[in-house]
């Protein structure tokens, strides 16, 4: 479908569009070698599953989630740029923005990749966003990065490893306490397949952690792909193909009568009444310009919809606007119809290759002691709670780190601090540092080298 929407374009902007795609899905299949090979690092290093069934496997758990995991954290990563001020620039602009983006993504994914260290694509790919996005802001007149959902993610990708590294230590304390069970704490050897339960389970928390990587990880190339088809077939992406404007509509009217009863009783009349201007408008646009081929009729009805989601999002979070449940029902359950128009994605990605070197320092290099079946167990199912956890919030989240976190603290759980290998602990936080900086740095770089190229 969207090379059908491509053949109909001149030669040059089609090739460039597709060199575009094929930019995105390098990132996709190089992401593969860190984080594919995250998911399966446990189950492979304890022999559960020889490396190829545990990569196939994966690779399938992996897709599945991106199909049922929805769009939340795809959206988010397409909103951390002023995607409606880019809609406005030339294809050149577009072009190098996204360029900009995947070769600075690629660039360090591809060097941690080769050096073995555990780095976090989910870093490297919001840093390579936020230099771009400083790029542009600082050449044409723009809102710049969305520093609130900027903050979101941030805050997110901080605290992630925070939390797995804590629960995976007490994960640990609680088995030991709970099963007797001394296989379950002896570490793998050579050629020797785990006991039927221990494998059952280290199976289990394996398919977890692949199934939510692709439900959160999985999203972030679909991200950078809307961005794409946004910017440069903004007539077909600009809205979901689905909308319907009777429903729509529909849904406007009983978000304007909650609102206008509220009003008059309530401190924020005014911003109300704006948003109620707001629905009016849109009202307009819906009937009167959906038919209209030029691409800011359906960008006025995207931004609309995105700037009314905003007010209301805001009086329903307030406990002192609407203390009834009934009336934050309605705007949730009539919000969610009108977002669903505007937070959409058409396709979805994954990668299952480019494994060995990340399960060895996974399983190896973390720890002084060699990985027992416990704590890999314990760091799978650590990392599925945290990234299950994560999209259910609509925010990206390491699996990198949120598994490394887990293995370390099933490793300090085990044998305290000092059964932690400093060297590779040094290798990790330094990447975990480096990565922001370096990526924004880079991404910022390309896009005014790439925008002075295609003038």
């Amino acid at each position: 479908m969207i090379f059908e929407y491509i053949r109909e374009l001149p030669s040059l902007p089609a090739a460039l569009i597709i060199g575009c795609i094929i930019c995105i899905c390098v990132f996709e299949f190089i992401n593969g070698f860190h984080d594919t090979a995250n998911a399966v690092a446990n189950v492979i290093y304890t022999h559960a599953l020889k490396p190829m069934q545990a990569v196939i496997w994966s690779g399938m758990m992996n897709f599945l989630g991106v199909l049922l995991g929805g769009v939340g954290v795809a959206m988010s990563i397409v909103k951390l740029l002023p995607l409606n001020d880019l809609l406005n620039q030339s294809l050149n602009v577009n072009i190098a923005m996204v360029l900009a983006i995947c070769i600075s993504a690629i660039l360090w994914n591809l060097g941690t990749w080769y050096l073995g260290i555990p780095s976090s694509s989910s870093h490297t790919l919001i840093g390579s966003i936020l230099g771009a996005g400083l790029g542009f802001a600082t050449m044409y007149p723009s809102e710049g990065v969305n520093w609130a959902k900027a903050s979101d993610i941030g805050a997110s990708l901080l605290l992630s490893p925070a939390f797995g590294f804590t629960f995976a230590i007490m994960l640990i304390f609680i088995l030991k306490k709970v099963l007797k069970k001394k296989s379950l704490f002896q570490s793998p050897q050579d050629g020797v397949t785990p006991p039927r339960g221990v494998r059952a389970l280290l199976i289990s928390t394996c398919t977890m952690v692949s199934f939510f990587h692709g439900s959160n990880d999985g999203q972030k190339g679909v991200g950078l792909m809307m961005v794409v088809l946004m910017a440069f077939l903004p007539t077909h992406y600009a809205l979901n193909e689905n909308f319907n404007p009777e429903k729509a509509v529909r849904s406007l009217d009983r978000i304007e009568a909650v609102l206008v009863k509220a009003a008059p009783d309530n401190i924020l009349e005014k911003e109300m009444y704006k948003s109620i201007q707001i629905i009016e408008d849109l009202r307009h646009d819906i009937r009167e310009n959906l038919n209209s081929t030029e691409k800011t009729k359906k960008f006025q009805i995207r931004k609309r919809i995105e700037s009314l989601s905003k007010s209301i999002k805001r009086y329903v979070e307030d406990p002192e606007i609407f203390k009834g449940s009934k009336e934050k029902h309605i705007l949730r359950s009539e919000m969610a119809v009108l977002s669903g128009y505007t937070d959409f994605a058409p396709l979805g990605l994954g990668t299952m290759i480019g494994w060995k070197r990340i399960v060895v320092t996974i399983g190896e290099k973390i720890g002084k002691s060699h990985l027992t079946f416990a704590e890999g167990a314990t760091a799978d199912l650590t990392a599925a709670a945290t990234i299950g956890l994560s999209t259910f919030f609509h925010l990206p989240v390491s699996t990198t780190h949120v598994l490394s976190s887990g293995v370390a603290g099933g490793m300090v759980a085990s044998g305290g601090v000092k059964n932690l290998q400093k060297k590779t602990m040094v290798s990790i936080a330094m990447a975990w540092i480096l990565t922001l900086p370096v990526s924004i740095a880079m991404g910022f770089l390309l896009f005014l080298l790439f925008n002075l190229i295609g003038r």
